[in-house]
């Protein structure tokens, strides 16, 4: 459970700084986001999810 923490904390801070030090390109990144059809969405979205596994697959050995 302090894993899960740790990791959406980092998750947080991340996103946190996106914002904090680029909030004019962040803002452009999500309505170019917005503007890609849904399938295109999705397979990014598994794609992301599937590394993240992976990366935490590495990362615990």
């Amino acid at each position: 459970m302090n894993d899960l923490l740790a990791g959406l904390g980092i998750a947080l801070v991340l996103e946190g700084l996106l914002w904090a030090a680029a909030p004019h390109q962040a803002r452009r990144a999500v309505e170019e986001i917005a503007s890609l059809n849904t399938t295109r969405i999705q397979v990014c979205a598994v794609a992301a999810v599937a590394l993240g596994v992976f990366v935490v697959w590495l990362a615990r050995g």
